[in-house]
């Protein structure tokens, strides 16, 4: 498991297009990093309470600090503009095109704290920006394995070179489900609790089938054929036939995988010549999805066989 250093920087190269956010001061502090990901409007630093300020956050000032700051005098404005960058604050971002004036701008280029513009109103832009940075900073890895969306279900096949992998994600493909990733899937843990695969942004759309070779999937099957990315809800590992010992024929017993501290339901599938792979992945899929619903097939069958044993009992 890692956690990304998210930067000013990063945060503006991915963020610049959706938010219009433009450089107008700092660049030399693009470098700083930003250890919260959240947003804070720094009003009450700016009106001389310092108590408790939230520096380690993307800073919003909005038409409240604004209007604020002109009706200060401008000796009072550079005792708060220098209050606020004696702080270690990653960055300023002004909202509604608001524009920082000649004194803001100076102080902050001697400080190296960058200084964005951007036009979205004020809530808008925190909320956007608490979300994209909820995602810069979510704990991420990588699983061996491909990724398949099944009618909803998010599954990652893994198994050992040659044991099938991509013959069963080639034929998933043909019938209508939609490849996550090829060969390694990228996952990140949302909120805590959610895992999201996804795949490398180079390798996306393509896969590599064995005696083929690369493969667009995209322009062979559609544009339906590839989705961006998807929950993991299976892990299904595939193994040679003779090296499974122990098979649970009923099912009964739901074993697990730890994927970013997460437990994954995860079905081991023994392999050999003649079985219909993508079918059975198919039939785990849905087996799954019925589990997710609260109904247990094998269960079901458990308690049917408890109960007709307590009735010979009783005779």
């Amino acid at each position: 498991m890692q956690h990304d250093i998210v930067t000013v920087e990063r945060f503006y190269t991915d963020q610049a297009e959706a938010f219009g956010l433009k450089l107008m001061a700092g660049a030399k502090g693009l470098k700083r990093i930003i250890r919260e990901p959240t947003v804070n409007r720094p009003g009450l630093v700016l009106s001389g309470f310092t108590r408790y300020f939230a520096n380690k956050r993307v800073q919003v000032v909005g038409n409240a600090e604004a209007y604020f700051l002109k009706s200060l005098t401008q000796e009072e404005r550079t005792k708060r503009y220098e209050m606020l960058f004696s702080y270690k604050i990653p960055c300023v971002v002004f909202s509604r095109n608001l524009r920082p004036d000649k004194l803001f701008l100076k102080i902050a280029e001697q400080a190296d704290v960058p200084i964005f513009q951007c036009g979205l109103v004020t809530m808008k832009f925190i909320n956007l920006a608490t979300l994209a940075l909820e995602i810069m900073f979510a704990p991420r890895s990588t699983e061996m394995g491909s990724m398949v969306d099944i009618l909803g279900v998010g599954v990652i096949i893994r198994g050992e070179s040659g044991i099938g992998k991509s013959e069963s994600v080639l034929a998933l493909i043909e019938r209508g489900y939609s490849l996550v990733a090829d060969d390694i899937t990228k996952v990140t843990l949302m909120d805590g609790r959610d895992v999201i695969g996804t795949s490398a942004e180079l390798t996306r759309n393509h896969m590599e089938v064995r005696g083929i070779g690369i493969i667009n999937v995209v322009a062979m099957f559609g544009v339906k054929a590839i989705r961006s990315e998807k929950g993991v809800d299976l892990v299904i590992t595939l193994k040679a036939w003779n090296d499974v010992q122990d098979v649970d024929r009923l099912g009964i017993e739901q074993e697990f995988v730890k994927i970013l501290g997460v437990d994954v339901p995860h079905i081991t599938i023994p392999v050999r010549p003649g079985r219909d792979l993508a079918r059975l992945i198919e039939v785990a899929a849905f087996q799954t999805k019925l589990k997710l619903s609260g109904y247990n097939p094998a269960k079901e069958l458990n308690d049917r066989l408890i109960a007709r044993m307590a009735e010979s009992n009783k005779l």
